[in-house]
């Protein structure tokens, strides 16, 4: 009994925000200026404190910083009487009635996966409210993600046999982990909703668009994208970071999805060195480089940063003596090495590397 009364004392309350029509679930804890970590695809606000990954990679935000957490609209403890919505903004809203609970007049907003287009959209709509933006394994539309097919084939295996889909999830989203770290995994993936709620809520992720907010964003941006990333290719967050005006693109080594699997530290390095925080400070200036052999031939890593440079095909095929076929046969070579979705992704992925 004495073991179970200091738990429940040292667990932060949750409370509720009213947006709308749903009542969404937040709670905080840390000292310092105030950090919003926004909901992602299946989160849970208590069973996420108790993940052994995600409660260091909390931990060490919130011995520096004031960690705001919750629940999106449909999903965890946030009470709705519907699905995870389709729409961003029913998501934009919830953020600021959390915002508004917190008595936050401005927070650095901290999102991961696929609480990064709600982030985005939440930026461009309520600037006055983001101190700073910091975007974690980031796209900004969810048919880049994969084909429409296979998109709803995975909504459809996760609808039908959860315990499958989140198997097949997790080696996506988590594939260097050890079979230990695989079983603890899955077993918080399946703990935090059902097979209907994770249904809906990865039909939402494919479904967000924030295309058109991503112009818009004012406050100072940080693109984090580890350059192994299974479930959003890089080339996606250097879409995102080339769609937010004057944005940092970032990439760190490791292919796990999440930023508190893998090396966790290295995203909180990086984070509280953008915020502010003297931890890594170091890490300010560095160029957006990662130290890993680029998988680009010379040629092709030639004609990208002429791409970038606003080039057209048939001004890169005057300036380096090849066929107009040959430039575009190069650029299109890149962009299938790189998963880039255009030809500007390609070129952010390269100028993002300082090549």
């Amino acid at each position: 009994m004495i073991h179970t009364d200091l738990v429940e004392a040292a667990a932060p309350p949750i409370r509720y925000a009213r947006s709308g029509s749903d009542d969404v679930a937040w709670t905080e804890r840390g000292t310092g200026a105030p950090v919003l970590l926004g909901g992602w695809w299946m989160s849970h606000l208590e069973r996420d404190a108790e993940y052994p990954p995600l409660r260091h990679f909390l931990d060490a935000l919130e011995n520096r910083r004031r960690v705001i957490r919750m629940d999106a609209p449909g999903s965890g403890l946030s009470r709705s009487r519907r699905e995870t919505p389709a729409a961003l903004g029913p998501h934009t809203d919830a953020l600021l009635a959390v915002v508004d609970a917190a008595g936050a007049e401005q927070v650095t907003l901290l999102a991961g996966s696929s609480g990064c287009p709600i982030a985005v959209a939440f930026a461009a709509r309520h600037p006055d409210r983001v101190r700073r933006l910091i975007l974690c394994g980031s796209y900004l539309h969810g048919d880049a993600i994969a084909s429409p097919a296979d998109r709803e084939a995975l909504v459809d295996l996760v609808r039908r046999s959860w315990g499958v889909s989140s198997r097949v999830m997790a080696e996506i989203f988590y594939p260097d982990a050890t079979p230990e770290e695989q079983r603890a995994f899955l077993r918080h993936q399946r703990a935090t909703g059902s097979a209907a709620a994770a249904a809906a809520a990865l039909a939402a992720v494919y479904s967000f668009d924030a295309r058109a907010d991503a112009a818009s964003v004012s406050a100072p941006t940080l693109v984090l994208h580890r350059r192994g990333d299974r479930a959003i290719p890089l080339a996606l967050g250097a879409e995102t970071a080339d769609a937010i005006p004057h944005a940092r693109l970032e990439v760190l080594d490791g292919s796990a999805h999440h930023p508190w699997h893998g090396d966790s530290g290295a995203v909180v390095r990086h984070a509280l060195s953008f915020d502010g925080d003297h931890v890594g400070r170091d890490l300010e200036d560095a160029p957006p480089t990662a130290s890993a052999a680029s998988p680009l031939s010379e040629r092709e890593r030639e004609v990208l940063l002429l791409v970038a440079r606003g080039m057209t095909d048939a001004q890169i095929a005057d300036r380096l003596f090849l066929s107009i076929h040959t430039v575009h046969r190069h650029v299109a070579n890149a962009r299938a090495k790189l998963g880039a979705p255009s030809r500007a992704a390609a070129a952010a992925w390269i100028v993002a590397r300082g090549e």
